[in-house]
């Protein structure tokens, strides 16, 4: 058995704005602290063989924050590398290109990476952990893009948490973020 649980990184500066983060490693607000210690209660009363975050700041201090430190970071677990558009707000954004995010498949940002880019790379790093339990700290768009794979789509809020039997392909809970 392979089960994983993958939490999205608290609140950051960019997430109040509206902007687009993908790579810029923009660190966490006090409430995205406060997010990220509230979900320690019910994560450390869980064991799970090992823990690996983004290796971005954000995902990296929710981490540690909610359960310890964590065993691995890597970089393939990052956001999607938004390009010409990181840092952008949602109103500053061509239609087309909105257009082209919210559906998801397909998307690719100019001089940036495409959603089956951001596919291999997260899925390799989720099919090459040794069977158990995982606790994964990384990324809206990488949570959406594995909710996908469940036949399951949108958009979950900071310190989100989704509980899936990878090897078997069952998608166990989605505990969204209440803030």
């Amino acid at each position: 058995m392979s089960e994983l649980w993958l939490v999205r990184h608290g609140q950051t500066p960019w997430n109040v704005d509206g902007r687009l983060t993908g790579w810029t490693d923009v660190p966490l607000t006090a409430l995205g602290e406060r997010q990220a210690r509230a979900l320690s209660g019910g994560l450390t009363a869980e064991r799970f063989e090992r823990v690996v975050a983004s290796d971005l700041n954000r995902a990296v201090h929710t981490a540690r924050l909610a359960y310890g430190e964590p065993h691995t970071v890597s970089a393939a677990l990052r956001e999607l590398n938004f390009g010409e558009l990181e840092g952008l707000r949602w109103d500053e954004i061509a239609e087309h290109h909105k257009s082209a995010l919210q559906g998801f498949e397909g998307f690719q940002a100019p001089g940036g990476e495409s959603t089956a880019t951001l596919r291999q790379r997260v899925f390799g790093v989720l099919d090459a952990l040794p069977p158990g339990r995982h606790l994964i700290f990384s990324h809206g768009g990488v949570l959406r893009l594995v909710l996908r794979e469940f036949d399951q789509d949108g958009f979950l809020p900071p310190c989100s948490v989704i509980g899936l039997d990878w090897r078997h392909k069952r998608l166990q809970f989605v505990q969204r973020g209440e803030w």
